[in-house]
């Protein structure tokens, strides 16, 4: 297959003294684009091409947007691949070398360690907490009064989605302040820009910036909250079945070895992070395209109905759902909770006819390949009937990717479609969503794809 490479206006290569003082002075412009949004920093050919070459804060990079070289990329190269530096910075503070964070066999073995843990009989064990949780944000819904204004549906959905992590994790028990807890990952994530562009501005890690110090403090913070979780659990007997429990019960499979405390600590800061922030963000944007929506919302609101009042506690909940699941996989489309993928070459690989150094960074922008021109009819439009099991079959498995794919795909994939589909099903059906404002805010990158300035949506109960 012959690749398209797209040369951008910066071009790769520039060494004349006008070139760079034009790259000087655009540095500003694109400094403060990608503190703001990385996506905005995007060239338009991402939409369009296979692959991409640019400069980017004066690193080289390739965008890799083509179903088939992605594959190469993230399957058959998968080895020569590590994760990118800027990404590491940002996040290795608090989550240390987790899953999300580490490479080689430090990753491989806390993949092969903690892969049972979401197996789908584990996962069915949380669905009472799921529920649960999603029911008390019902009923405190309930009790708002009908005057009351407008909600940011996406703040609610983070206190839904960690008040189900922080139950699954822990079974709901004493000694987790779950307000502060949930400050303190908001504080760390909000600074996260800054660290991605300081790594790709070559500028050292002690240099601060704004927000560094309050980051500095959450990370603390975080990690003694949860290394306090561990150090309780292992004084009391019994084996809870909820993450916790699981995590410290599991063994290497080869090595029947159990996961050193400090990994313990890596990996649930790092499920915590992933999973209630790409779950809320799923569910904020997938309300509001229903309420944009409002045949798509009749059908499923009727979908539920038919499935029976506690389909939420079902054990083949996306069976009976086959519908709503394709609202779900529509909305995170057009709105991947994570919208990049970034990893660096350890070696020279080729990417059709393009061959990549070694060392180059190499980008797969979700958020694009979902909505590329190649790939998809009316690529911004909303049309759950895309993933009819015969229409998604057909797809080639690469051109959607809100997941990941190759050996590090999501772990925690199934557990974050329950818990969607639980939300769902407990709260539309008793409630009618609005939007506050005319427009669909915009997405805003930042480590996950926010609605810029939150989700405010008017709340009104459903009467018969």
């Amino acid at each position: 297959m012959s690749t398209s490479v797209s040369k951008l206006r910066v071009r790769v290569g520039r060494s004349s003294a006008d070139d760079l003082l034009r790259d000087a002075r655009d540095l500003p412009t694109v400094l403060l684009t990608m503190l703001r949004s990385m996506v905005d920093a995007w060239p338009d050919e991402v939409y369009a091409e296979r692959i991409v070459e640019t400069k980017l804060l004066g690193q080289r990079t390739h965008f890799v947007v083509d179903p088939a070289l992605i594959r190469t990329l993230l399957v058959d190269e998968a080895a020569s691949l590590e994760r990118e530096a800027f990404m590491a910075r940002a996040l290795a503070p608090a989550l240390g070398r987790g899953l999300l964070t580490s490479d080689g066999p430090l990753w491989r073995s806390q993949r092969r360690t903690t892969a049972p843990v979401f197996r789908p009989d584990h996962i069915r064990t949380f669905v009472p907490g799921m529920v649960a949780a999603a029911e008390a944000t019902r009923e405190r819904w309930l009790r708002r009064p009908k005057e009351a204004p407008a909600v940011d549906l996406a703040q609610e959905m983070m206190r839904t989605a960690f008040d189900i992590i922080i139950t699954t994790m822990t079974s709901g028990e004493a000694g987790l302040d779950a307000p502060r807890f949930a400050a303190a990952m908001e504080d760390y994530l909000g600074q996260t820009n800054w660290k991605m562009a300081y790594v790709m501005l070559g500028l050292p890690a002690w240099l601060p910036h704004p927000g560094a110090r309050r980051g500095a403090a959450a990370a603390r913070a975080l990690r003694a909250a949860v290394t306090g979780l561990i150090a309780a659990r292992r004084t009391r007997s019994g084996a809870e079945q909820d993450l916790l429990g699981l995590l410290l019960a599991a063994r290497h499979p080869e090595t029947d070895r159990a996961m050193p405390d400090d990994q313990l600590v890596d990996n649930l800061l790092t499920f915590v992070a992933a999973g209630h922030e790409t779950t809320a963000l799923a569910l904020t944007w997938t309300f509001r395209l229903l309420a944009d929506h409002p045949a798509v919302e009749h059908r499923v609101l009727a979908e539920i109905a038919a499935a029976g009042s506690d389909v939420a506690r079902a054990p083949d909940l996306a069976e009976r759902l086959p519908y709503a699941r394709q609202v779900l996989m529509e909305a995170m489309r057009l709105f991947p909770p994570a919208p990049l993928m970034v990893r660096r070459t350890t070696r020279a690989i080729r990417l059709g006819d393009t061959p990549i150094p070694a060392g180059r960074s190499v980008h797969v922008p979700i958020y694009a390949l979902h909505r590329h021109r190649r790939l998809w009819d009316r690529p911004d439009a909303f049309d759950p009937d895309r993933f009819d099991p015969a229409r998604h079959a057909a797809r080639d498995r690469h051109a959607y990717l809100p997941f990941g794919a190759g050996p590090r795909v999501c772990i925690g994939m199934g557990m974050a479609m329950t818990e969607c589909l639980i939300v769902l099903t407990t709260l539309l059906p008793a409630f009618r969503l609005r939007p506050a404002a005319p427009t669909m805010p915009p997405a805003q990158f930042r480590i996950t794809l926010r609605p810029q300035g939150g989700m405010p949506m008017h709340l009104a109960r459903r009467v018969g």
